[in-house]
C-alpha cells in the first residue's frame, strides 16, 4: 500500500513535470513556427520557372508536406519533452519522499516510546497526591507537575496524530455527518458548561433532499475535526456566550460551521490559524482545562485535504470567528 508521503510526492512530481512540458511544448511550438515561416518566406514561385545557373542547385518543397513534417516533429518533440520532465522530476522529488518518510517515523516511534513512560509518571504522581495530607505544603506543587504531565501527554498525542496521517484513510462506506458532529458537541459541552458557554447545533438539507447527509471520512477523524474546531471556539469563547455549530447540505458536499462569540483573530492572519504550531494573540477568555499546541487546526485541514474537502475562515471580527469545514458527499 502505497504511504501518504510517496502518493504527495507523486503528485507534486505530476504538478511539476506538467508545468515543465507546457512550457517546452510552448517552446517547441515556438521554434517549429518560427522555422515553418521562415521557409515559407524564403519560397517564392516564380523561381519555378527559371532555369537553375552553372554550379547552382535548386530544392523544391512541398508546402503541405512540409507543415505536415513539422507538425509530426513538434508533437513528437513535445511527447518527448513531457516523458522525459515526468521522468526527471519524479527522481529529483525521490529524496523529499524519502525525507518524508523518515521524519514521520520519527515522530511516530518518538511519540510512542513517551506515551507510556509519561502515563507512568501521571500515574506515581496521582498516587502521590493522594497520599498528601490536604494541608501538606508540598500538595499544590504535586498538583503543578500533575498538570505539567497532562500537557506532555497532550503534546505526544497530537504529535502522533499530525504524523499518523495515513490514519485517515477513506472510509469505504458512508459515514453519516450528523452523529458525529452532534458526538463532538456533546464532549465539548462538558468543558464549556462550567463557563456557561452554551453549543447549540442545527441541521439544514438542501431542498428536496430527504438522506441524511453522509461522506467518506472515517467517523473518528470526522469527530476529531468537529472537536478541534470546538476547542478552538471555546478557548477563544467569552463566559455566558453561545457558540453556533450549523450542518448545512449541499447536493454534493457537507458545510459544518462553527461560529463563536468572541473577539475574533488577532495577532496573526486568519488563513494561517491552520499553519502547524501557529498561535492567533492571546484572549481574554479564561484558559481551558486542555492547553492548544497549534495542531489540532493543523489536523483539521490534513484529514479535509486528503478527502477533498476545505477548511477556511469564513468570517472574523470583533463579534466572532466562524469556521466552515466543508467535504465531499459520499
Amino acid at each position: 500500500m502505497v504511504d501518504s508521503d510517496t502518493r504527495a510526492v507523486r503528485r507534486a512530481s505530476r504538478f511539476v513535470g506538467l508545468w515543465i512540458t507546457i512550457a517546452s511544448g510552448a517552446l517547441v511550438i515556438a521554434a517549429v513556427g518560427a522555422a515553418f515561416f521562415f521557409v515559407l518566406d524564403q519560397l517564392r514561385p516564380s523561381e519555378l520557372s527559371e532555369k537553375p545557373l552553372p554550379g547552382e542547385h535548386k530544392i523544391y518543397i512541398d508546402t503541405t508536406e512540409a507543415l505536415t513534417a513539422f507538425i509530426i516533429v513538434g508533437v513528437l518533440a513535445v511527447a518527448i519533452a513531457g516523458v522525459l520532465s515526468l521522468v526527471i522530476t519524479r527522481r529529483a522529488v525521490l529524496p523529499l519522499g524519502r525525507a518524508l518518510r523518515i521524519q514521520r517515523t520519527f515522530v511516530q516511534d518518538a511519540s510512542h516510546e513517551l506515551r507510556t513512560p509519561l502515563a507512568v509518571l501521571d500515574a506515581r504522581l496521582q498516587i502521590l497526591q493522594r497520599g498528601l495530607d490536604e494541608n501538606d505544603p508540598s500538595r499544590e506543587t504535586v498538583e503543578q507537575l500533575r498538570d505539567d504531565t497532562r500537557t506532555l501527554i497532550e503534546i505526544v498525542n497530537d504529535l502522533l496524530l499530525a504524523a499518523d496521517a495515513d490514519e485517515n484513510s477513506s472510509s469505504s462506506l458512508p459515514v453519516p455527518v450528523e452523529p458525529a458532529v452532534r458526538s463532538a458537541v456533546e464532549a465539548m459541552a462538558v468543558l464549556a458548561r462550567p463557563r456557561g458557554i452554551e453549543i447549540a447545533l442545527t441541521a439544514e438539507s438542501a431542498d428536496g433532499d430527504a438522506t441524511a447527509p453522509a461522506t467518506r471520512v472515517p467517523e473518528t477523524s470526522l469527530q476529531r475535526c468537529v472537536t478541534a474546531l470546538l476547542d478552538n471556539a471555546v478557548a477563544h469563547s467569552p463566559n455566558d456566550t453561545t457558540i453556533r455549530v450549523h450542518v448545512k447540505t449541499e447536493r454534493r458536499e457537507v458545510a459544518i460551521s462553527v461560529a463563536d462569540e468572541g473577539p475574533g483573530i488577532q495577532g496573526i492572519e486568519p488563513r494561517r490559524i491552520f499553519d502547524r504550531f501557529a498561535h492567533a494573540a492571546p484572549t481574554s477568555a479564561p484558559a481551558l482545562p486542555r492547553t492548544s499546541f497549534g495542531i489540532g487546526l493543523a489536523l483539521v485541514r490534513d484529514i479535509a485535504t486528503q478527502h477533498g474537502g476545505t477548511v477556511e475562515v469564513a468570517a472574523t471580527s470583533a463579534e466572532g470567528t466562524t469556521l466552515v469545514l466543508t467535504l465531499p458527499r459520499a
